[in-house]
């Protein structure tokens, strides 16, 4: 019951939203629907992570330590995301546009119930489709503003993510032709393709994850595929730009990594491994090469969720305890520190009315928090003590030496690119005179309040893991064959 009720309550706050015509009213339903999902979502990991697993409607869900962990995040960043969104859509939009207003707010939820069905459920045939859905929620918030240059990220976004969603439609319908000859729901169902795995077609589950990764690691902003990822996080709105790249890139990921664990059952790691380093390094080379000098503050936060999921595929690839466990932590750090800093963009955008570098002197002084908490943000992001990214990056090229040397190797002298290119733009945003017209102080400080937790975690994560954090991750690894 409370497994469905955690998908309940997003789908209904939607659709009273929807229905909505007081915009007091809808800000009321829409910050309870967000407290109550994380409250919901907190409950229901607490239960797995003591060693249950939750099953509803027939086990067509089924809620593991992996799907916990997911779930955990999607919850506790929707809601951050969710309360910062009400002071946010205040600022951006007015009573004259009530109807965006309601359309923002409505499909916010809809796009937190397609991330949980995705993550909850135990059959890939409706895992693709929520994930489906996911694109369907977030391009009309990409082109909220309707802008010429909003609506072309959001049609660029809405190819793109189609074109990848057809693709990994066709690993999927290869898994299932891969385990056609065993009878019953081996076919559909992650629990039972886990378990027989050894029995499934080798040779189609390679030609398979193949279009897995591809389809999904379009989803999750893998390059050569990232390239809807830049126009539409920089056009989204600050809150839905925070969800989509600490949450959504990590949907696709949890796709991924899925289905690597019936790949290394059924034909061992070596092959998914040799595609995970690859793409990862691709997409780190790629975020090096337009993180180097970047002209604008959002995309340059976009392409750096390009080099972190690369990272983070190469800890899987990297395998083992110590590898998966980094990648593992790391999808963590990064979805902490990453909404932390397109919630601060936001922030920034409302006080210089510009997203360009260039246009954005004297942060720290005309903004002080908002210019404080986004240089200890990309600190965090770059890996540097005492942050919890530092760490989870030290695991994962600690176990690629042992493993891959030659990959972590090249993988430590682009993070090196990629550190001195973002260093240099923020040292130019926060220093300097601002502008002589612009009022000092900060915009929102008040709905800056939840992002205390994300800055917490980054620090504490960063000095130590607790030991009931670590016990839940080794039951993630149990998930995942490790």
């Amino acid at each position: 019951m409370m497994l469905i009720s955690l998908l309940l309550i997003p789908l209904a706050a939607a659709g009273l939203i929807a229905l909505t015509r007081r915009r007091a009213l809808m800000e009321l339903w829409h910050a309870l629907a967000a407290l109550a999902t994380l409250s919901t979502g907190a409950a229901i990991a607490a239960q797995v992570w003591n060693g249950a697993v939750l099953t509803a409607a027939g086990d067509l869900f089924r809620v593991d330590a992996l799907s916990a962990l997911m779930v955990t995040i999607i919850t506790f960043l929707g809601a951050i995301a969710a309360l910062y969104a009400v002071g946010y859509i205040r600022a951006e939009l007015d009573d004259a546009h009530l109807s965006r207003v309601r359309l923002f707010f409505a499909l916010l939820h809809l796009f937190v119930f397609t991330m949980l069905v995705a993550v909850t459920t135990d059959n890939l045939g409706v895992m693709w489709i929520a994930i489906e859905g996911t694109t369907l929620a977030t391009v009309f918030l990409v082109n909220l503003h309707q802008t010429r240059t909003s609506l072309e990220a959001a049609y660029k976004y809405l190819i793109l993510s189609s074109v990848g969603i057809a693709l990994a439609f066709i690993g999927t319908a290869l898994v299932y032709y891969a385990g056609a000859a065993k009878a019953g729901e081996i076919a559909v169902n992650w629990s039972a393709l886990r378990a027989d795995a050894g029995s499934l077609n080798p040779e189609v589950i390679r030609l398979a994850f193949v279009f897995i990764v591809i389809g999904y690691g379009t989803k999750a902003g893998l390059a050569p595929m990232h390239t809807w990822l830049p126009d539409a996080h920089s056009e989204a709105p600050a809150p839905i730009s925070a969800l989509m790249s600490g949450v959504l890139l990590n949907v696709g990921l949890y796709a991924m990594m899925r289905f690597k664990a019936i790949a290394d059952a059924a034909v061992g790691p070596e092959f998914a491994a040799r595609l995970l380093i690859g793409v990862g390094l691709l997409s780190l080379l790629v975020a090096a090469v337009f993180l180097v000098r970047q002209r604008n503050y959002k995309r340059m936060l976009a392409y750096s969720s390009v080099e972190h999921i690369g990272i983070i595929c190469l800890g899987l690839g990297f395998g083992g305890y110590w590898g998966v466990f980094g990648a593992l932590l790391h999808v963590i750090n990064h979805a902490l520190s990453k909404s932390l800093l397109f919630i601060l963009s936001g922030n920034i955008l409302l006080k210089y009315h510009s997203a360009e570098i260039r246009e954005v002197r004297g942060l720290l002084h005309a903004a002080p928090w908002t210019g404080a908490l986004f240089l200890a943000g990309m600190f965090a992001l770059i890996g540097l003590p005492p942050f919890a990214p530092f760490i989870s990056e030290f695991i994962i090229f600690r176990a690629g030496f042992e493993t891959h040397a030659w990959a972590a190797g090249t993988g430590v002298v682009l993070l090196v690119v990629v550190f001195g290119g973002m260093l240099a733009s923020v040292n130019r945003m926060l220093y300097g005179e601002p502008p002589a017209d612009l009022v000092r102080g900060d915009a929102l400080r008040i709905w800056l309040a939840p992002l205390a937790v994300n800055f917490s975690l980054l620090l504490v994560l960063g000095l130590t893991l607790p030991s009931p954090f670590v016990v839940a991750l080794q039951q993630v690894l149990k998930v995942l064959g490790v």
